[in-house]
């Protein structure tokens, strides 16, 4: 992955020409109001958010206007976008922060990555994250059959969907919708909120009935 793969015609293709783009900012709301939505249905606050990749700034502006409460910090690879929109400019598989956010952002990057840069990448991720990951990643089977082969970005590392759930394990628990939970944060779920596991994980804290 460089840096060159992400320039202005990159994102003039897949994020502002109406021709090209695979969605627009009002639909990308829609999943900023999920993510933040089911995130508080399990009772977590989100007060921190890291969007790593974070692109033309769609959650960086929708936090702005609906969550000014909400320190947000977003990374990008090229410099002129990072200098356009107020990113970071960072490489997840050699970039890790001091600090921990309650939510961190991971959308359409993981597939951009060489299988040697992979899992230092999830493992940063995960030291990142204090509570829930969002994250989508396209596999080879996406690829093949779910997704718009005009309009999305292909020219990715087709990996099948199990690469990634292996390497995010360990510090992950899948609850769904590309929703990721920190195994270690303070967080119960009922049992078919989540996908079962081949071990269950005994707990001590209580999450209060409907």
């Amino acid at each position: 992955m460089t840096s060159r793969a992400f320039d202005a015609e990159y994102y003039r293709r897949y994020y502002e020409d109406p021709e090209t783009r695979i969605y627009d900012r009002a639909r990308h709301a829609h999943l900023i109001e999920g993510v933040l939505g089911l995130t508080a249905w399990f009772g977590f606050r989100v007060r921190t958010v890291l969007d790593v990749g974070a692109g033309v700034g769609w959650w960086k502006d929708w936090l702005a206007k609906h969550r000014r409460g909400v320190r947000y910090v977003g990374t990008e690879m090229d410099a002129d976008i990072c200098r356009r929109y107020g990113h970071l400019q960072a490489d997840l598989r050699t970039w890790r922060a001091t600090e921990r956010f309650d939510l961190v952002v991971c959308h359409g990057v993981l597939p951009y990555i060489d299988d040697t840069g992979l899992p230092r990448a999830i493992e940063n991720l995960a030291a990142m994250c204090e509570g829930f990951l969002y994250l989508e990643a396209i596999t080879r089977r996406d690829v093949a059959g779910n997704v718009d082969q005009v309009l999305t970005d292909t020219r990715v590392h087709q990996r099948a969907g199990s690469t990634y759930r292996t390497l995010l394990a360990p510090h992950f628990r899948e609850v769904g919708a590309g929703l990721w939970a920190r195994r270690d944060a303070p967080l119960v779920f009922y049992e078919l909120e989540v996908p079962r596991e081949p071990r269950a994980r005994a707990t001590t804290r209580r999450r209060r009935a409907r």
